[in-house]
């Protein structure tokens, strides 16, 4: 699993690397609001970096359950100066969350090499090609609905084997746009239940024979608040307990908020399971 970021060679089977993330909206549900200040964006996501981040994830558009969608110049006007500023400081590669091909686009101008698309390449039929033929890498997530819909009572007959089947289909897009590096995200709480998340979490192995890196995204999420009935504040323990138990699944990749602190509980399962593998 060597993949190549800004020129650089990554072994995503090494140990796990932790993406930060670093929403400049005003209204994610976790820290909306905090960083809209592009000076304020780009001292969080260095400090990141610092506490461990591989990567930065940035997000001008929120995907909590019920928020309204956002115009693509939009986000651009939110992300581009952050990521022309952040790549002018720092040589960490840059992912940009957003299921836009416009925003993809500026994007990967401006300085990202990694889309973060939440619809798995499904909601913008542009997207994959901007990114293939901007030579991107791709995080391809699975989700149910939309951003307003997706908490609306989602049912799945085959868990696992509905988000399989929708994460071969976003692979064909991807592999026929020439997008060479794959990232598979099963889209913790986008709709899901609390049991389907933790049924997602139980199973991960399940994706492995897809052949390529899973990403996992449990940080601050409603089910870790619903099992030990905790406001987002004070979900910390809860991030770390299902982080550490996605790694142990065969999670390669960790999309976080608290980074410092997932990063050191992961080292420990890291360890762990190098042991297991001497």
């Amino acid at each position: 699993m060597i993949y190549s970021f800004g020129g650089l060679p990554y072994d995503l089977g090494a140990r796990t690397r932790i993406m930060g993330i670093l929403n400049v909206t005003p209204d994610s549900f976790s820290d909306g609001g905090r960083y809209t200040d592009r000076t304020t964006a780009v001292e969080h996501a260095l400090e990141m970096a610092g506490e461990g981040a591989d990567f930065i994830d940035i997000g001008g558009e929120s995907t909590r359950p019920g928020a309204t969608p956002v115009a693509p110049d939009v986000e651009i006007r939110r992300v581009v100066p952050v990521i022309e500023a952040l790549a002018a400081k720092s040589g960490i590669p840059i992912s940009v969350d957003t299921r836009n091909a416009d925003v993809a686009e500026r994007a990967l101008g401006a300085g990202a090499s990694i889309v973060n698309d939440i619809s798995g390449l499904r909601h913008d039929p542009r997207m994959a090609g901007v990114v293939g033929t901007r030579g991107g890498s791709a995080v391809l997530m699975h989700m149910r609905g939309t951003s307003a819909t997706m908490q609306d009572d989602p049912r799945y007959d085959d868990l696992i084997g509905e988000i399989r089947t929708c994460f071969l289909e976003s692979i064909r897009l991807a592999t026929e746009a020439g997008i060479r590096q794959i990232i598979l995200d099963p889209g913790i709480g986008f709709g899901k239940t609390t049991g389907h998340n933790l049924e997602i979490l139980s199973r991960l192995g399940e994706f492995a024979d897809l052949g390529y890196p899973l990403m996992v995204g449990p940080s601050r999420k409603a089910f870790v608040g619903a099992i030990l009935e905790l406001p987002v504040g004070e979900r910390l323990e809860g991030t770390i307990g299902a982080s550490v138990a996605a790694v142990m699944r065969g999670a390669r990749l960790l999309r976080v908020h608290d980074v410092r602190e997932v990063s050191r509980a992961v080292r420990i399962a890291d360890a762990i399971l190098a042991r297991n593998h001497a």
